[in-house]
């Protein structure tokens, strides 16, 4: 048999271990994104239509858009990551996943602490603090998961038959790791018996949401784009040595910053981590110029693939990082603080970053892994403008609205003035917010169609196998021997 005849069947091996774990991951991920852009558009309503949901505690602006901040990241972006980090580790370890059975307990885990945690948002017991609204038995069970699809992450990279490390493993090993150090870190200290008091709270949930919404996300997106970036343009990473660089300077600088200037704390954490976000510039312009290397010599193309996913995420990664650095500037952070414009950079890393790069490379693996076309590849194709022209229209008017919100603030306008003059860019925020719905909804189904196929195939080979009939013994003869 030939080296490329054996390199295909390790690859369809390969994929086939992989099956359960990723459906389990990428099923329940594509259905709280769905959820978590219904209760963001919920939420929005608050705005649009002050007496919607007045007498609806459950859906007020407070409960809805921090049940819907946390589907974004918790339900869709870290599950969804995961299934392809094991799926990229599985291809470059050159080996099938290890432990295929302690993923899917992990999703189920997973999945259950983001319902528990959701609902206790929406019942009003959220804990108050951002990003960790879940409270102690949602938080424990999120992280029993996230420990469980690691342990196969970590024993599949164990067992590679290729021992070298490619940038995808630092990145995506060092995501795994930054996780699980910041959200027990933040848990044992804000959610424990004996929590800090005071301005200490915030300091640490300040800290805590740097760590995880923007280095954490940035080590896996970079990660995942790193590898798809190579494989859709036909030729290798460029720039070795800007990756180290990127990936060593990205995780010591970016843990610096996080403190707002307007923080009410000892002036030298806001200073540092101003200093911070100014060095944290390098490992994002270093990023720029290896995707811009890898990715410009490959033929331009808008057919809506996941190539263009990959592309769209990876200049979000860059836009949004600037714009994100930009609020720890002093002289900026003047304008922009208590305005839109923080949820809108928040927006763009979770769906215009991290949610592109993860829906590419799902659409990407899907098909591989089934080892059958999509159902609605279309559909598919279209989800890409969707999802992409959604994101645009969703986090560039909050960006605009939130910086004449804050000029008109300095010049000492009324705040209701203010209110009613942003709320043209916040309508057509919305529209945006419902073209990702829509791009999302294409996901499920794809998703959905495709489980429920194999489930019928695996059902009929079942039964075909239990109906067939018996073959009847064979008889042994002993036959006589004539002298």
């Amino acid at each position: 048999m030939s080296n490329h005849a054996t390199k295909t069947i390790c690859s369809t091996d390969i994929d086939a271990s992989c099956r359960l774990p990723l459906l389990a991951l990428f099923g329940g991920a594509a259905v709280w994104l769905v959820l978590g852009l219904l209760l963001g558009l919920a939420a929005a309503m608050s705005f649009h239509a002050p007496d919607l949901f007045a007498d609806c505690a459950y859906l007020s602006y407070g409960r809805a858009q921090a049940a819907a901040n946390d589907l974004l990241l918790y339900g869709f972006v870290i599950p969804a990551g995961l299934g392809v980090t094991l799926w990229i580790f599985a291809r470059l370890s050159q080996a099938p996943l290890a432990l295929p059975i302690v993923p899917v307990a992990a999703a189920n885990l997973w999945h259950l602490g983001v319902l528990i945690g959701t609902a206790a948002i929406l019942l009003g017991h959220g804990t108050g603090h951002d990003w960790l609204e879940y409270p102690r038995s949602g938080a424990v069970l999120l992280f029993a998961g996230f420990l469980l699809a690691a342990v196969s992450a970590v024993a599949t990279m164990g067992f590679r038959a290729d021992r070298e490390m490619y940038p995808s493993h630092w990145f995506l090993f060092a995501a795994l790791l930054w996780f699980a150090w910041a959200y027990s870190s933040a848990n044992l200290f804000l959610l424990s018996g004996h929590p800090p008091r005071g301005v200490v709270q915030a300091i640490i949930d300040w800290w805590f949401a740097n760590n995880l919404v923007f280095v954490g996300l940035a080590l896996m997106g970079v990660g995942m784009a790193f590898y798809f970036l190579p494989k859709f343009a036909g030729q290798p990473l460029a720039g070795s040595g800007y990756t180290l660089f990127a990936f060593l300077t990205l995780i010591f600088f970016g843990t610096w910053c996080g403190i707002p200037q307007s923080a009410p704390v000892p002036a030298w954490l806001p200073a540092i981590s101003a200093f911070g976000a100014l060095l944290t510039l390098i490992p994002i312009l270093a990023v720029a110029i290896i995707a811009w290397k890898t990715a410009a010599p490959a033929a331009f193309s808008l057919g809506g693939g996941p190539f263009c996913f990959v592309k769209f995420g990876t200049c979000s990664f860059v836009v949004s990082g600037f714009l994100y650095l930009a609020e720890f500037c002093p002289r900026y952070s003047r304008a922009v603080d208590f305005t839109w414009f923080g949820f809108g950079v928040t927006q763009w890393q979770l769906l215009g970053f991290a949610g592109m790069i993860v829906c590419g490379a799902i659409f990407h693996i899907l098909p591989l892994i089934m080892q059958k076309e999509l159902p609605f590849p279309k559909l598919a194709k279209v989800a890409f403008f969707f999802f992409g022209g959604g994101v645009l229209l969703y986090v560039i008017p909050l960006l605009i609205g939130g910086v004449v919100q804050g000029l008109k603030f300095r010049q000492g306008i009324d705040f209701a003035d203010i209110s009613a003059g942003a709320m043209m860019f916040y309508r057509i925020s919305t529209t945006g917010q419902a073209l990702i719905l829509v791009g999302s909804l294409f996901l499920l189904l794809n998703l959905f169609v495709m489980t429920i196929q194999w489930k019928i195939g695996l059902a009929k080979t079942a039964f075909a196998a239990v109906t067939a009939p018996l073959q009847a013994p064979i008889e042994r003869r002993d036959r006589e021997v004539t002298p």
